[in-house]
């Protein structure tokens, strides 16, 4: 029986604790405006209990990033609507910012991210939004609301630049909103070389990074809520990230739309290992 987890990774209580913790973890476990498979709700709680398969050592980086301590946050959102999801989101990463805390969302549907990229692009000026993701989620308003998971990048051009990576799926009446420059098609993408550096260019000195998993092939990650084949492969997307973590300032980031199978913990794992994988990336090898 897999652990019940109230905390990111089994570590010792030093490293669990506010005060001396650098890495602050949002759990956002909201499912509101999702209209294909339902059950985002549980993603947070899921890549908690995976993480507990994890090593605290990353061989790969060569780095123990949880000595830098990892606050795993449990707060009573505001989901009435999508609207009062939202402020109350930006009101709580307004207040780990303000404490100056790194920090991340673990979602819930894309839609979390909104209140997030408001506060960070009032913290943090000239910021660009990274987004991994399916969708384009460029729509003005779905479903009478405006922070529909669907209009989560619209809404965040109104914050920010935002370029957008692994794109393959792209409605009518959201191709007004399409910046072609700042666009990274999946099929544009898939077996070419060179397109890293166009990114990297497209990117300002402060960026957050937006990970929507189904922005992966279902071939390593089927537990999505909109699964679309044809998605990124895992080491190709660690490679580009660890050059944005190495070449600009991360200022946060969101990992969101893990819609958990029964039986299936394997994209669990993936989720809690890309968590642990970009806290990492802040981390300089000793």
């Amino acid at each position: 029986m897999i652990k019940h987890m109230d905390h990111f990774l089994d570590m010792d209580d030093e490293f669990l604790q506010l005060e001396h913790a650098r890495h602050v973890l949002l759990g956002v476990p909201y499912d509101g405006t999702s209209t294909f498979v339902k059950g985002a709700d549980k993603g947070p709680q899921a890549i908690l209990d995976a993480s507990d398969s994890l090593e605290l050592y990353d061989v790969q980086y060569g780095t123990e990033a949880y000595r830098d301590g990892i606050y795993t946050d449990h707060h009573d959102y505001d989901f009435s609507t999508p609207e009062a999801m939202v402020q109350s989101v930006y009101e709580r990463v307004r207040h780990f910012l303000e404490m100056g805390k790194q920090v991340a969302l673990l979602g819930g549907e894309h839609s979390v991210s909104i209140g997030a990229i408001r506060a960070m692009s009032e913290r943090f000026p000239n910021l660009t939004v990274l987004q991994f993701d399916a969708h384009a989620d460029l729509r003005d308003e779905y479903h009478g609301s405006p922070c529909n998971h669907a209009c989560v990048m619209r809404r965040a051009q109104e914050y920010a630049r935002v370029v957008q990576v692994g794109i393959r799926n792209v409605c009518e009446e959201e191709q007004c909103h399409v910046v072609p420059e700042n666009i990274f098609y999946a099929h544009d993408i898939v077996g070419r070389s060179g397109w890293e550096e166009l990114v990297l260019d497209r990117l300002t000195d402060n960026v957050y990074v937006s990970f929507d998993l189904d922005g992966f092939d279902p071939s390593i990650l089927p537990a999505t809520g909109t699964p679309l084949p044809g998605g990124l492969q895992w080491y190709p997307t660690l490679t580009l990230l660890e050059r944005v973590f190495r070449a600009k300032r991360v200022v946060g980031f969101d990992v969101v739309e893990l819609c958990p199978i029964a039986g299936n913990i394997a994209s669990d794992v993936l989720a809690a290992s890309l968590v642990y994988k970009m806290i990492g990336m802040n981390v300089k090898p000793d």
